[in-house]
């Protein structure tokens, strides 16, 4: 029986301000607070909330048959804790049918996985916690930034713990192979992946609303035939997008979610099920190990990391960024962290493309990838001088490390012997009240005692008088 994994992104840019040189060591503040909150509660309302409203509808209209599974980054879930937050209320609505799947992805929505492994564990563990606040469960499926994986990747995330992982199903990793079918990570059999159907996926995210597609109209009935026609043994197909493509790619006026809405009703039909990845994951076998040894992603034709770091601009940017990784992974400064979460997130670099992609690209305020490379250099020059000031720059990182570790070495045993002081003062004070007690008893004990003899003297006196 074919079953089909569907999957939503949820992420928000956070948009940079202006930021000029003479701003380096005077501003610290690096963000656009008015276009942040306009630009989320835009894409809440025309997008997350109807798309999240059908999404439950669906739910309860079809019971457990129809599930769907959802990523949320760190930075994004924090856009809409200050902004929206009746989107994460909403999820968590949706998370109390026991429908939905929530994953794991790294916190920044980064390229950390590209560059430092101890900062991309740190950066998933994160955004674990963060999911497992809200929704009350630790994911077990990890779903990298734009489905970013390769072998090493993969090995990492399988030395994290997770069963699954999410990632793209390229034509040039794939060849002939299908992607409907489960693998496993090659340096790590454990591991096993779940492959994107590129052009299921994009007829809905990408094309849906074009006229001029060959397929247009969509309709719910023609897309399960497809699916319904593929191969008996070809039995899982995901798909993965943004859940901004609900709504704000494909507006809610070409009908997409009256065509989502469609989709369980018409699987039924054809006895296509629905399921969540962790439940593939632990039902499904592997059919055999997939070969990634170049890093890819679900972005532009190319389906690699070039639209990040493909020009000298971007690779510089990113190695002047992670160039202090572990300094700000040691020193762990609160606001330092906030900020190296938000310069981390992959769009800014994203910005800074000079490749032509076939989806095009809204740099916001830049007038060109030049302008979103001298922006974000400053602010990260900026950034760079703030991680260096925390700590002497001529203290390399081992040696900041162990003195770091000593600091709290030292901090634990102050705390440790405070604590011993305290359960000594507590000791000293039972056993002061102790003696106080007997104290008082010995006391009351000599007192009555000296009333009676003060009594039995009084009493042979008064006999003495009265013999006489």
């Amino acid at each position: 029986m074919k079953t089909i994994c569907l999957y939503f992104e949820i992420h928000q840019i956070i948009h940079l301000k202006r930021y000029r040189f003479f701003d380096i060591g005077v501003d610290h503040y690096y963000y656009d607070d008015f276009e942040n909150e306009r630009s989320i509660n835009d894409i809440a309302n025309r997008s997350y909330m109807p798309a999240l409203n059908t999404l439950l509808d669906m739910i309860k209209s079809n019971g457990n048959y129809f599930k769907v599974a959802f990523s949320l980054s760190g930075v994004g879930m924090e856009q809409l804790e200050m902004h929206a937050p009746q989107v994460l209320e909403k999820l968590q609505e949706l998370n109390d049918t026991g429908c939905v799947e929530f994953l794991a992805e790294p916190y920044s929505h980064g390229l950390s996985s590209l560059a430092n492994e101890d900062t991309f564990a740190n950066d998933v563990k994160k955004q674990c916690v963060k999911i497992e606040e809200y929704f009350g469960k630790k994911p077990t499926v990890l779903r990298n930034s734009s489905l970013i994986y390769s072998d090493d990747i993969g090995g990492q995330v399988a030395a994290m713990g997770f069963k699954g992982m999410l990632t793209e199903g390229a034509k040039h990793v794939l060849g002939w192979k299908s992607p409907h079918y489960v693998y496993n990570c090659n340096i790590a059999p454990n591991l096993k992946l779940l492959l994107r159907d590129v052009e299921l996926s994009d007829d809905i995210s990408l094309r849906f609303n074009n006229s001029e597609w060959d397929r247009y109209p969509l309709f719910a009935d023609n897309y399960i035939n497809r699916i319904a026609a593929f191969p008996e043994e070809e039995r899982i197909i995901n798909i993965f997008m943004e859940l901004s493509a609900l709504g704000i790619a494909q507006p809610l006026s070409s009908n997409i979610l009256e065509f989502i809405k469609a989709l369980p009703a018409c699987a039924r039909a054809k006895d296509i099920t629905f399921s969540t990845p962790s439940e593939i994951c632990s039902s499904v076998k592997s059919v055999g190990s997939l070969d990634v040894p170049d890093t890819l992603s679900w972005v532009d034709e190319e389906r690699d990391v070039s639209c990040w770091l493909g020009n000298a601009m971007q690779r510089d940017a990113f190695n002047k960024l992670y160039s202090v990784a572990d300094r700000v992974r040691i020193a762990n400064n609160p606001r330092i962290c906030q900020d190296w979460d938000y310069l981390q997130a992959s769009n800014n670099f994203r910005f800074m493309t000079t490749k032509p992609a076939s989806v095009g690209l809204d740099r916001g305020i830049y007038s060109s990838a030049f302008d979103a490379f001298t922006n974000y250099m400053n602010i990260l020059g900026d950034f760079l001088n703030r991680v260096n000031s925390l700590y002497p720059e001529d203290i390399d990182n081992e040696e900041l490390n162990g003195l770091l570790t000593t600091i709290k070495n030292q901090g634990d045993e102050i705390e440790m012997k405070d604590k011993e002081i305290i359960r000594l003062k507590a000791k000293i004070e039972k056993m002061q009240a102790t003696e106080d007690k007997l104290k008082a008893k010995v006391e009351k004990a000599a007192a009555a005692k000296k009333a009676t003899t003060r009594k039995a003297t009084a009493k042979a006196a008064d006999a003495k008088t009265e013999s006489k």
